[in-house]
């Protein structure tokens, strides 16, 4: 490998260390953020929105993940009680994953997808934040699917792209656009930032209601 080589791989490396590390600080922020937002009840719906939750098919999950998390702190706790630098950093650690486990939690609470005059603004967990215009948008329907585990975030076929946002490997809504339209998603490509789609799939919990909101707007 030559010198200019060697030097573009460790630029690249640098690159996505700085990129990786940045992510990772703005989620952190976010998880204190939402917490804010949960004991102030303030979820994040623009005037004039209307909120729709689609956490329920993860709620339990979390939950249980939060209890555990809880317990485990206490038990951990006597068994390292007698090396007090151990017994130090364990609960630290343990104080941070539960606020971790909770904050993303009060995110899938407190960031709902939302329908107002502006669009339909489509999110999930901490970072994800899809903005679709009325006049980007051609259609909205209930269309239930249940996907393979692991399935790709985007569907191509032919001429179409379609980003799908599933719960428990289930959406429920489909949205069709007008036309092809870029989106940024979390991350670097090929399955994150800018993105261009025709259709989104994703979950809410009550797509009836979703759907009762659209329909005054579209």
């Amino acid at each position: 490998m030559s010198v200019t080589s060697e030097r573009r791989a460790a630029a690249s490396a640098l690159q996505r260390a700085w990129s990786f590390a940045k992510r990772a600080l703005l989620v952190e922020l976010r998880i204190y953020a939402n917490i804010g937002r949960f004991v102030a009840r303030r979820p994040a719906i623009a005037p004039g929105a209307v909120g729709f939750s689609y956490h329920k098919p993860v709620f339990t999950v979390l939950m249980i993940f939060i209890v555990l998390s809880a317990v485990e702190i206490p038990i951990i706790d006597l068994i390292v009680h007698r090396w007090p630098g151990v017994r130090i950093a364990m609960l630290v650690l343990g104080i941070w994953g539960v606020t971790w486990m909770f904050g993303l939690l009060c995110g899938y609470l407190m960031r709902p997808i939302t329908v107002g005059p502006d669009g339909i603004r489509v999110r999930q967990g901490l970072e994800l934040d899809v903005a679709l215009a009325w006049d980007d948008i051609a259609s909205v329907a209930i269309a239930k699917r249940v996907d393979e585990p692991k399935s790709p975030r985007i569907e191509q076929s032919d001429a179409a792209r379609t980003l799908v946002l599933r719960m428990q490997d289930e959406t429920n809504i489909l949205i069709e656009l007008e036309r092809p339209t870029v989106v940024r998603l979390p991350g670097h490509a090929p399955k994150g930032g800018d993105q261009e789609i025709t259709a989104l799939r994703l979950w809410v919990d009550d797509p009836k209601a979703l759907l009762d909101e659209v329909r005054r707007h579209l």
